[in-house]
């Protein structure tokens, strides 16, 4: 499982404070391929697969199925369009079915359809963050990220809105989130939302960042106007930066997460939860770009990995934390069993998209065995998500190229036993087809 930074795109900007995801660093950065000479040749866009009706479901417990159907769906941040400079196109939504993902079946979230008005304007940014069923009705919901209106005195408002699933899927107006004044500190943007059950009392709570290493969490359940069910005063953290999703790391019941100090390369901190909620700072990381949890090795508890640059390192069987490194090019991660094993492989992304193998129950990660992921189509390539979209029990990799600002291609590769990730795509498609 990933700690996702922000979401599935780049987060909202005006102001907040933004951390892009996985997915698309405004689709710069290091490429897989010549990504330079590609984006000199004419792409022909490919026709879009005709529009379908989004599946009605009536509830599950599989992440981000918002439809209810039990099948995961995938969000896209950053939808690429043919002219350049225009407003935020929104988020797009592919849904899923028993055979993974159906392009046919999409649906373009917009600011000007769903979003909601804050002191009377619509936003102009519309950016998924979290997902996570927060009402506890079976159907996954979305947290956005806004931009409202703010003329720099005291505090600002609430970025953050929520769009409830139904069996129809995200419909409906959003709703603004709801975070009492006494869980409120300081005058930063409360941002960084991530999702967890951090008391274990079984409902979805929210974590998002308050001011000056504080954080406002919001117990859950919550309501259709956006109201959490408690809030207390902010609680310390070692950091300004709450990265998801979270899990529950040491198997006592609670969901932790990881605190990051700051933006970028930065150090890191488990934060573990409790019946008080996420109060306790746990096993400190070494510094890295980006973190991301899984179960690598023979421990019963989760493990990390860090990613810099040239070097990721490894934290076994937190919160002891044994130490370990990996030669690995990639500062990207995330964390996947792609061959149905109860293991973890580890896939690094950067100059090159590579997932290594946890070869056995006494082993972690290691470069022995390791598989090169050739996307379809040159240019930058980032990993949107690991997730498990057919059903069959193992994790699938889901990757974006760019090929400048106005072509993608979405690729999914099949996770399989021995190969651990299928040499063709089962699904490609562009995001430009949701508009």
């Amino acid at each position: 499982m990933r700690v996702r930074r922000g979401g599935w795109g780049t987060t909202a900007g005006s102001g907040l404070a933004a951390i892009g995801a996985l997915v698309a660093l405004t689709a710069c950065g290091p490429a897989t391929g010549d990504a330079g000479a590609a984006s000199q040749t004419p792409v022909q866009a490919a026709k879009a697969p005709a529009q379908r009706p989004i599946p009605q479901g009536d509830g599950s417990e599989v992440a981000d199925d918002f439809n209810g159907d039990g099948h995961r769906d995938l969000v896209l941040n950053d939808l690429v369009k043919d002219q350049l400079h225009t407003d935020d196109a929104g988020i797009g939504i592919v849904y899923g079915s028993p055979t993974g993902l159906v392009p046919g079946a999409r649906q373009l979230l917009s600011p000007a359809r769903q979003a909601a008005r804050t002191k009377g304007q619509l936003p102009a940014v519309f950016d998924a963050e979290a997902a996570c069923d927060l009402d506890g009705d079976g159907f996954t919901d979305l947290v956005v990220s806004t931009d409202p209106p703010y003329d720099g005195q005291g505090q600002p408002p609430v970025p953050l809105q929520l769009l409830f699933g139904s069996p129809d899927g995200l419909t409906g107006r959003a709703v603004a989130l709801a975070i009492p004044g006494r869980a409120r500190a300081g005058n930063d943007w409360p941002d960084q939302p991530v999702c967890g059950d951090f008391d274990g009392d079984g409902a979805q709570d929210l974590v998002v960042h308050a001011s000056d290493e504080q954080l406002s969490y919001l117990r859950g359940p919550f309501t259709r106007k956006g109201a959490p069910g408690k809030a207390g005063t902010p609680i310390a953290a070692p950091g300004n930066v709450p990265t998801g999703p979270a899990a529950d790391v040491n198997h006592d019941g609670y969901d932790d997460l990881v605190v990051r100090t700051a933006e970028g390369t930065a150090k890191s901190a488990v934060v573990l939860g409790g019946p008080d909620g996420p109060t306790r700072t746990g096993t400190a990381l070494p510094e890295g770009i980006d973190v991301a949890l899984g179960r690598f090795g023979k421990g019963r508890d989760l493990d990390a990995a860090v990613g810099a640059m040239g070097e990721t390192s490894l934290r076994y069987d937190l919160p002891d934390a044994a130490s370990g490194t990996l030669a690995s090019p990639g500062s990207m991660l995330d964390t996947g069993d792609f061959d149905g094993d109860g293991r973890d492989e580890l896939v690094s992304s950067g100059s090159r998209l590579r997932v290594f193998r946890a070869p056995s129950a006494a082993a972690g990660i290691s470069a022995k065995g390791m598989v090169t992921v050739a996307p379809p189509a040159k240019g930058t390539t980032r990993v949107l998500t690991v997730g498990d979209f057919d059903g069959d029990g193992r994790a699938d990799l889901a990757v974006r190229t760019y090929r400048g600002e106005t072509w993608d291609e979405v690729a999914v590769y099949a996770g399989v036993k021995g190969d651990l990730v299928a040499a063709e795509p089962s699904v490609t498609f562009s995001s430009s087809e949701f508009l």
